[in-house]
């Protein structure tokens, strides 16, 4: 019967190097498919937002300064979000682990909680409006949600509940149980997600009401994570005993956070002055 479905063997290990470090001795270095992807997101997102500058007269140097503010908060929300919401009992017994993001632990939840600090405070440091910010940032941030998801399928994490459907995957490094390849159809929400903001963008010359993409970003991205949480196999253990998972539950304040952003937006006149001033917000 399991060769009906679609056994999903890859190897999550691209190649690996070993080398001597001075005092640290003898190094292995994988380089894996997540670590790839993960990082192909920041780039082909960096480029997409130096159109979207360009467009509005706006200069590199500002696009740079926000992406290391971009960097640097998605990885340590999402590493704290991981720690925090899932496993804080086993990370505050062993906390040298905490750093150890190579080994896997990432949670959307934390990092949109990463990025929306960090651009708050990058709007304070550049005067710039917080949410024309992140109205241009959350396009990006959609499309990076693709590429995680498929270094999540890469690495056979983040499966679905088991299925008899025809297109279950086995994955064969977990078990041999077919089950819904739930990073697939999160990665084909977040890009149909992403052509929607980025066309709305456009759509909108470059001038969406404030807010407006934000709002919508939250509402889709976290109402389909959360109806995609009901064909996901629980990430931990405690989640078994729960009528929502730890996801879904996460995910319910930022729906209704974009919900509101949408109405609220959608009662501003239409911004004449592209970035904004600090006072429009």
């Amino acid at each position: 019967m399991i060769l009906s479905y679609i056994n999903w063997n890859v190897d999550p290990e691209i190649f690996r190097i070993a080398f001597e470090a001075p005092l640290l001795g003898e190094v292995n270095l994988a380089i894996r498919y997540y670590g790839v992807l993960f990082a192909l997101g920041f780039v082909v997102g960096y480029f997409i937002m130096l159109r979207i500058f360009k467009k509005e007269g706006l200069t590199v140097e500002m696009l740079d300064k926000l992406a290391t503010y971009m960097v640097i908060s998605t990885v340590i929300g999402a590493r704290l979000g991981h720690v925090f919401f899932y496993q804080p009992d086993y990370y505050l017994s062993n906390p040298g682990e905490i750093l150890q993001i190579w080994e896997g632990g990432l949670a959307s939840h934390g990092a949109a909680i990463g990025i929306i600090i960090a651009l708050w405070l990058f709007a304070r440091n550049t005067k710039k409006s917080f949410l024309w910010t992140i109205d241009r940032i959350v396009i990006v941030v959609a499309l990076a949600g693709v590429f995680i998801r498929t270094g999540n399928l890469m690495n056979s994490e983040i499966y679905g509940s088991p299925t008899d459907l025809p297109w279950a995957f086995v994955f064969a490094q977990r078990d041999m149980i077919p089950r819904h390849p739930a990073q697939i159809y999160e990665a084909l929400s977040y890009l149909a997600i992403f052509i929607f903001l980025i066309t709305t963008y456009y759509r909108k010359d470059g001038k969406p009401k404030y807010g407006l993409l934000f709002g919508w970003f939250l509402s889709l991205v976290f109402g389909a994570r959360f109806l995609l949480e009901f064909l996901k196999a629980p990430q931990v253990a405690f989640e078994q005993e729960m009528l929502l998972k730890m996801g879904q539950i996460l995910s319910i304040p930022f729906v209704l956070i974009g919900a509101y952003l949408i109405y609220r937006a959608n009662k501003l006149p239409v911004p004449k002055k592209m970035g904004g001033s600090k006072k429009q917000k």
